[in-house]
């Protein structure tokens, strides 16, 4: 599989957080092509772009002339590309497992309060900022309340999300992780969470994914 890869990202999309992660994890050179979801109205929107991704949404990833969308489809497809390392366990029922835990974020966590929703509060329904902030805020503790009590109460769960290695369950808490503490959420009550992030911290290829290393990071977006 020697194609280019490149990946269609925003520096503070938590969705292409995961996949610059699991691209780290796996080693793998790629090539960052930004999309501003915020300037001009969304370079997302542009025509572009949407022939790429019908969804205006990141990340894509390239993989010569394949094109593959959704995170943890690409995250997937990356570990099926590219077994070792590994980021799904061995076993069917560790897979499940972990699919669960990443799932609970991208699937129920992170639609709540990406971009698009914010959106459509502000400028549709002319919702408040202050409200806007705490419907962020409930979606996110009720999410990692669950995911806190899955990570303790198992003792498939190490010192990550599961066993000793980082995995796809991993490439997704972060970003989710770093959105908290982003809109101020308080995480104390979330031990496990908050030991899972600083073991991940400590790699590489956690902290070169982080939002303020990219290429088109900036100081206001």
């Amino acid at each position: 599989m020697s194609e280019q890869l490149r990946l269609y990202s925003y520096w503070r999309s938590s969705a292409a957080y995961r996949v610059r992660i699991g691209l780290n994890l796996k080693g793998l050179a790629y090539e960052t092509l930004p999309v501003h979801l915020v300037r001009d109205g969304g370079e997302q929107h542009q025509p572009g772009y949407v022939a790429v991704n019908p969804q205006h949404m990141v990340p894509t990833l390239m993989h010569g002339v394949r094109v593959i969308r959704q995170s943890v489809a690409i995250l997937e497809y990356l570990d099926e590309a590219w077994p070792s390392p590994r980021l799904l366990p061995m076993t069917a029922r560790d897979r499940a497992r972990v699919r669960g835990l990443a799932q609970l974020v991208a699937s129920d966590i992170h639609p709540l309060n990406n971009l698009r929703v914010l959106r459509y509060f502000e400028q549709t329904w002319r919702v408040p900022q202050a409200e806007r902030d705490e419907w962020i805020k409930h979606w996110i503790v009720e999410g990692f309340e669950a995911m806190e009590a899955l990570l303790e109460s198992d003792p498939a769960t190490g010192a990550f999300c599961h066993g000793q290695v980082p995995g796809l369950a991993d490439c997704c808490l972060i970003p989710q992780v770093f959105n908290a503490r982003r809109f101020g959420v308080d995480l104390a009550a979330f031990p496990t969470i908050r030991r899972i992030e600083q073991a991940c911290l400590e790699l590489p290829a956690f902290i070169e994914a982080m939002p303020d290393k990219q290429p088109d990071a900036q100081q206001l977006a």
